[in-house]
């Protein structure tokens, strides 16, 4: 057994920069439909949320990387973060078996992410 550890932080004000500038086709490149969805009804904070999962994903994917052939086989939409009914976040992801446990911190310009991988 192996047991792997990601993380990221990002600035929510670069996320917000970057669906203004390219809009649908940024967040349909990164995002899930879900992910999207979530985001969207944030409301005044879906950037804060953007850059939450933006951050999440990027740290399961460092959690995860090692670990893979080739690390181009996994891509933005394969990795997806949601919440369970008490909001705690989960992750989804495609083509792997691997137990990830994530988790998300943010506050006005910042999001952070840690994700820790076992991998049996």
């Amino acid at each position: 057994m192996q047991i792997k550890i990601g993380n990221d932080i990002i600035s929510s004000i670069r996320i917000e920069q970057l669906c203004i500038k390219h809009g649908s086709r940024f967040l349909d490149k990164v995002f899930t439909k879900n992910e999207i969805a979530y985001c969207e009804n944030r409301n005044k904070n879906k950037y804060l949320s953007y850059a939450a999962r933006f951050a999440a994903k990027e740290a399961v994917f460092k959690a995860v990387s090692s670990t893979l052939e080739n690390k181009y086989v996994l891509g933005w939409k394969d990795i997806e973060i949601l919440n369970d009914a008490s909001g705690r976040p989960f992750v989804n992801i495609k083509g792997l078996n691997y137990n990830i446990d994530v988790s998300i911190s943010h506050e006005r310009e910042y999001a952070i992410a840690s994700a820790i991988a076992i991998i049996e």
